[in-house]
């Protein structure tokens, strides 16, 4: 296969890419080379809005062809949150010859070396960050994000994990060698000499299971990760979410193809209503790695069944907020309240249960019994979302009818703090978009566990009152211990009450964000510097990012000879 794209064409464009995210991940600095901004976009071949919006736009009805071995049929379905059909077709694949024909690209794939293997999927990642704003509103009209969350989620916060992945798997295949010359002296004898070559190989191929709410920030860790490992791709969409996967797929394959490599290195996985096919597809012998984001039944399954595979799941959790004290009463109600709405809280670091004390907390506007921290929390959600516009631009669309469903269901299981109302959405009348829903509970009553011990996805949130701060700690333990947590706030002023919730998420190995009061919020993580996920409780068997992520998708072979 001749080369459009020379290695060394690749590396003298992306290796100070390269350099600079090495150079990231072990300060834990910020760095991003995505702009986050919509008008960045426009020069140096990528797309401005306009054209970002007519590309997409172009796509709906069409049929995707990848050019994919195996096909034989064309499947779809897909309807966006915001009520617009998207009628997109993607191939249907016929496992048993899909599957060979990844397999035959890995040779070369593997032989070409980390440091190749690395620019081209910084290559890849380039070419869709050129295409952020098409992206954006594929990730939009499938995940029922708003539109600039979409972007910058869906784009370069999406495009800087895949990036940072990418810098983790080089590092740990150049941890080792490539040669070694090896003398051990015999005293009076000749000493023994040995050249000996290590070589990075890829377990197999790598089956991708994409996510609904977040396809591309989810799904981009692990695929990059098992990419640049020399891993083929196998790419699984949620059902409902299968367009920005699919675009990414075809990105690669033009990307791989110009750079004289196998396309059939990545694929699409679609699969017709009801099909199913991510079982199917978990235990086929050529699967050797799997990554999953999703429900906490399924990611379960997973671990237990593919046992041929190395599994990387990121199920769900119960996220937990002590409430303890604060030195900022109204920065802290308008943080939280922010982390409650974003997204119609479908993000799996959206807070769930806040630990309040029942005799109130310590603030800088004197002391606030539980029922007003409740109710104020309730006013600042309120006035953060009492423009509709606004409210909109925040909370998106809700993303299925089981969502809507839990919402509707959670007045029902306690006093309700602040009720849920509807929004209409002037653009997408077919959106169903509300507010969240706050239900006061008492942490001492066994009725009211059984709601707040559970995970209740979406725009739910839990106002647990507790006997005390020690109280707090213990019930946040128990939590993160039996039902897993992507993310636990605190706010205290107490240096001992703080001392105690950090070693509870240290022994539990819960990611801990303390008194944040300003424009970060408990739900965000960065690319390069914030883990996403420990893979220390039940709610991830992995963190996004680190070593132990990408080592384990390859295996150093060393071939030695007397020299």
């Amino acid at each position: 296969m001749t080369a459009a794209l020379s290695a060394h064409e690749l590396i003298a464009r992306h290796r100070s890419t390269l350099d600079q995210a090495l150079e990231a991940i072990r300060t834990r600095a910020y760095w991003s080379p995505h702009p986050e901004h919509p008008k960045a976009y426009g020069e140096n071949g990528s797309l401005d809005a306009a054209a970002g919006k007519a590309a997409f736009d172009a796509l709906l009805g069409s049929r995707l062809d990848l050019g994919q071995p195996g096909t034989d049929d064309w499947v779809g379905g897909e309807t966006s949150p915001y009520g617009v059909d998207l009628g997109v077709t993607y191939p249907h694949a016929d496992l048993d010859v899909l599957l060979p024909a990844m397999k035959a690209g890995q040779r070369a794939w593997r032989d070409a070396g980390a440091e190749q293997r690395a620019v081209v999927c910084l290559e890849i990642l380039k070419r869709i960050s050129d295409r952020t704003h098409e992206f954006a509103h594929a990730v939009m009209h499938t995940s029922g994000q708003a539109f600039m969350m979409a972007f910058q989620a869906g784009g370069p916060h999406a495009q800087d994990r895949g990036l940072e992945a990418v810098a983790y798997a080089y590092v740990e295949q150049v941890r080792t060698p490539d040669n070694a010359e090896w003398t051990k002296p015999q005293g009076k004898r000749d000493p023994l000499a040995m050249n000996k070559q290590f070589t990075p190989v890829p377990r197999g191929i790598a089956l991708m299971i994409g996510c609904n709410t977040f396809p591309t920030w989810n799904g981009y860790p692990g695929l990059f990760a098992s990419l640049a490992t020399g891993n083929a791709v196998l790419v699984k969409p949620h059902p409902r979410a299968v367009l920005p996967l699919a675009l990414t797929v075809q990105v690669a394959r033009e990307v791989l193809t110009e750079a004289g490599f196998d396309p059939n290195l990545m694929a699409l996985a679609a699969e017709r209503p009801g099909e199913g096919i991510a079982k199917t597809l978990a235990l086929r012998p050529e699967i050797r790695i799997i990554d999953y984001t999703g429900s906490t039944e399924f990611g379960d399954w997973l671990e237990a069944n593919a046992r041929q595979a190395q599994v990387y799941t990121e199920k769900a959790g119960v996220n937990t907020v002590v409430v303890h004290s604060t030195s900022d009463y109204k920065g802290m109600l308008s943080n939280l309240a922010f982390s409650l709405s974003l997204y119609s809280g479908q993000m799996c670091t959206t807070p769930q249960n806040l630990l309040v004390p029942r005799e109130g907390i310590s603030t800088d506007q004197g002391p606030k019994s539980y029922d007003e921290v409740v109710a104020d929390l309730a006013k600042s959600v309120d006035g953060l979302l009492g423009d509709d516009a606004r409210a909109n631009a925040l909370l998106g669309a809700i993303v299925n009818p089981d969502v809507k469903a839990r919402l509707e269901a959670a007045a029902g299981l306690g006093e309700v703090a602040l009720a849920s109302r509807e929004i209409t959405n002037p653009d997408f009348p077919g959106a169903v978009v509300r507010t969240p829903v706050i239900v006061k509970l008492d942490g001492a009553k066994p009725d009211d566990e059984a709601a707040y011990m559970s995970e209740c996805f979406g725009p739910v949130s839990f106002a647990v009152a507790v006997d005390s701060a020690t109280d707090a700690a213990e019930l946040l333990r128990r939590t993160v211990r039996e039902k897993g947590a992507m993310t636990v706030g605190a706010y205290t002023t107490d240096p001992e009450v703080e001392q105690a919730v950090q070693e509870v998420c240290l022994e539990e190995a819960a990611q801990l964000s303390l008194n944040l009061t300003g424009g970060v919020y408990v739900n965000q993580t960065a690319a390069f510097s914030d883990f996403h996920g420990s893979g220390g409780n039940p709610a991830a068997s992995a963190a996004l990012c680190d070593g132990a992520f990408v080592a384990n998708r390859f295996r150093v072979v060393e071939v030695r000879r007397d020299a």
